[in-house]
């Protein structure tokens, strides 16, 4: 049987670090269309950029990788220069990668409650809830955090269990409440994208933290019908005149 393309991107982003130019054929090089405003278009190939990062000694640890459809994302640790967290997200036509997008953040942490930003359970489990997940998650990210129906916290989230990843938050749920209140500084203001694989949900959505144009990242992990796990990352979008190709971020 031949590798899923949730294998074949770990490969690709593996090869940053072993300079291997093999798992490169899993992107349409012609086809390709970056996200990150950081990065220029088809002005080196991939191969030679990963070989030439490769020299530089990063290490790149994928932490947990999904497969929802034609799209792979992956949370994962990187440390180049500086170790950074991030979510990177792949679309698939044709049998290869066509699209990117993604979102870095330096690591921070761990937070007041102990936690890191990447560590936790990775399993995948609840397969048969993709949708139902999908579904919840969509509803409380729309509600709770883009219409600040902040009720929707004590619903959606269990209190008991829930385990808070972001450097910036902790597990006391109150607290979270009013970070992510009006007076915190945090704004969502659209939901682009809403990614899933069993008890694991990704969300894409645009806002701005302390008034920087920001994209925020959230995992979410479910079980029984509650959010009981949370990680993220979230990255200032630069100006549009700083921008090194024209696809956006989102």
């Amino acid at each position: 049987m031949g590798m899923s393309n949730r294998d074949r991107i770990c490969a690709l982003l593996k090869s940053i670090e072993t300079g291997d130019p093999a798992p490169v054929s899993v992107v349409n090089e012609a086809r390709y269309i970056q996200h990150n405003p950081q990065t220029h278009e088809g002005s080196e190939g991939l191969a030679a950029l990963f070989k030439r990062l490769s020299e530089t000694s990063p290490r790149v640890n994928i932490v947990r990788a999904f497969e929802d459809g034609d799209f792979v994302f992956a949370h994962t640790e990187y440390d180049f220069s500086r170790r950074n967290i991030g979510f990177e997200v792949f679309r698939f036509e044709g049998g290869q990668a066509v699209e990117h997008w993604d979102n870095i953040q330096k690591r921070e942490g761990p937070n007041d409650s102990g936690h890191c930003m990447v560590d936790g359970p990775t399993e995948i489990r609840d397969i048969e809830k993709t949708e139902e997940n999908r579904s919840f998650v969509r509803s409380f990210v729309e509600q709770a955090l883009i219409a600040k129906e902040l009720s929707q916290f004590a619903a959606c989230l269990d209190a008991a269990t829930f385990v808070e990843h972001s450097p910036r938050f902790t597990d006391d749920l109150m607290a979270l409440q009013t970070a992510l209140s009006d007076a915190g500084g945090v704004n969502y203001r659209h939901l682009h994208r809403v990614l899933a694989e069993g008890n694991f949900v990704l969300t894409v959505c645009e806002g701005a933290l302390k008034g920087q144009h920001s994209s925020f990242y959230d995992l979410f992990r479910v079980a029984e019908g509650k959010i009981v796990e949370h990680w993220d990352t979230v990255e200032a979008i630069a100006p549009r005149s700083a921008w090194k190709n024209d696809n956006g971020k989102f």
